[in-house]
């Protein structure tokens, strides 16, 4: 071949590695359509995005979307947003929806919600379109001892000025739970629930239970009421079991401690029983002094014998006819 042909597929080559390049970190087709719709975005500015590693087209399709929608957003508003870790095309897509409803919302407003965790699109459709909130079955007891079980369905609208800092769906949830239950314990008898409903969410919807949330509450309705168990009832049950454990633990220490003086007592008679024979011990010893000493005779002593005999035997003919009085013993 000869050398200006060489030269010249050279030259080709490199152009189609220079373009395939320029293509690859200039987004040529993102600046094409940025222009066709109208959007006066520099090729440098691209450039400059790609340097900063921004996407492009993350920048670029919202700033498009946003120009036809009629709003005024500019470009470094976007990336520093995206730079931020916001969604940018989330933002966009918020704005347009506020500007089609005619709410004021600013782009600072917009992007502080998205970057505080908020999902601002689906905060502007709910402040367009209220959203309802079903709690589950809230269990409250009247004075009567009834239990109540109330569920609420809570309509709501977000508020775009407290959506930064304000509580979510829990604190409604929770407020409007306690709410009930207090209504609900505030009344005499179970029926006055069961004939009026509305009392419920009159009471609940007049506490202003949405200050410091990031929500309107437009209205407390009772879906469902049903009632419970009996809580009184089983209380007095309880604390009647209660007191007859008590009782009995009572009595049960009583009839111990009548046992130990039972048994206290009895050692008493033992011990004095043991006195008793220790002291009859005495008597041969005193008879044998006093036989030695002359106090008494041997006379006196068989009389003494004598009387005794006598006093056993008269002992024991009173013990046969008492027996004999009882009549045989039955096996």
């Amino acid at each position: 071949m000869e050398p200006i042909s060489i030269m010249t597929i050279v030259i080709v080559v490199l152009a189609i590695i220079a373009l395939a390049i320029l293509f690859t970190f200039v987004p040529v087709m993102l600046w094409i359509s940025a222009l066709a719709a109208g959007v006066k975005v520099s090729i440098f500015t691209l450039i400059g995005m790609r340097l900063r590693r921004v996407i492009p087209s993350r920048v670029i399709n919202p700033l498009i979307k946003a120009h036809k929608a009629g709003l005024e957003v500019h470009t470094n508003q976007l990336e520093s947003h995206y730079l931020a870790g916001g969604n940018v095309d989330r933002v966009v897509n918020a704005l347009i929806a506020a500007h089609r409803a005619n709410m004021e919302l600013s782009f600072e407003r917009s992007a502080a919600i998205d970057l505080a965790g908020r999902d601002v699109l689906e905060a502007v459709q709910m402040s367009v379109n209220p959203k309802v909130i079903e709690t589950p079955f809230i269990s409250g007891v009247a004075i009567n001892g009834i239990e109540v079980k109330a569920k609420a369905k809570i309509t709501v609208r977000a508020n775009i000025d407290r959506l930064v800092g304000g509580a979510g769906e829990e604190t409604i949830i929770a407020r409007v739970g306690e709410g009930i239950v207090s209504t609900i314990g505030s009344s005499t008898r179970h029926t006055e629930v069961l004939e009026n409903p509305d009392m419920i969410s009159q009471t609940v919807l007049a506490k202003g239970l949405d200050a410091g949330t990031a929500f309107e509450i437009l209205s407390i309705d009772i879906a469902d009421v049903d009632i419970g168990k009996n809580i009184g009832a089983e209380l007095q049950t309880e604390q009647a079991e209660a007191d007859k454990n008590i009782a009995q633990a009572k009595a049960e220490e009583r009839r111990a401690m009548a046992v130990a003086k039972e048994q206290e007592m009895k050692a008493k008679v033992e011990e004095m029983r043991a006195k008793v024979v220790e002291a009859e011990s005495q008597v041969p010893l005193a008879m044998a002094d006093a036989l030695k000493s002359g106090n008494i005779g041997v006379m006196d002593y068989m009389n003494i014998q004598n009387i005794e005999a006598d006093t056993e035997m008269r002992d024991s003919i009173s013990k046969v006819s008492d027996d004999s009085k009882q009549g045989p013993k039955k096996d």
